[in-house]
């Protein structure tokens, strides 16, 4: 297995939409985690340096959440984040955590709507298999279907209010 993991989908939703569900907090609890877990966002500053902290919970019962960090923000392209750096890019503590990931999303258009592209990069293949077999196919596949139904929502709210 190599150290990265890769999904790829085509959301039936403009690219600017799929964008701001990434990067405004009013949207990422609709879509980010597999239903029925619930996602808080905890704090976002979209900026190199900025905090991206969700914490998620199911049946009352909260999951480990750790503050990660913006490494990248190239508006409606690309957006890079890491769980390995805190805020400010300060590194965090390993110990307790199953693996450390760089994530890149890449945003682009698509006759249907948004190529939508996510590398999860690992230190090594121990790493990013913990991370498959912890469900990255299955539960970031699902994801980016509910992020593409959510931005697809906005689209067609848009569209009544014109």
């Amino acid at each position: 297995m190599s150290n990265d993991l890769h999904l790829h989908r085509v959301l039936k939703a403009p690219r600017s939409l799929v964008w701001r569900c990434w990067t405004e907090a009013e949207h990422i609890p609709h879509w980010f985690a597999p239903k029925p877990v619930v996602t808080r966002v905890v704090g976002l500053d979209l900026r190199p340096g900025g905090v991206f902290h969700v914490a998620m919970s199911m049946d009352g019962q909260d999951f480990p959440s750790a503050a990660g960090c913006f490494l990248e923000v190239v508006p409606e392209e690309r957006l890079t984040w890491t769980s390995a750096l805190g805020p400010d890019f300060r590194p965090v503590e390993a110990a307790g955590q199953p693996f450390l990931f760089t994530a890149t999303l890449t945003f682009a258009d698509h006759p249907e709507g948004t190529d939508y592209r996510v590398v999860a990069r690992h230190k090594d293949p121990a790493s990013a298999s913990a991370h498959e077999e912890m469900g990255f196919s299955q539960g970031w596949g699902t994801v980016a279907d509910q992020l593409g139904a959510h931005a697809a929502g906005l689209a067609a709210r848009t569209t009544e209010r014109a």
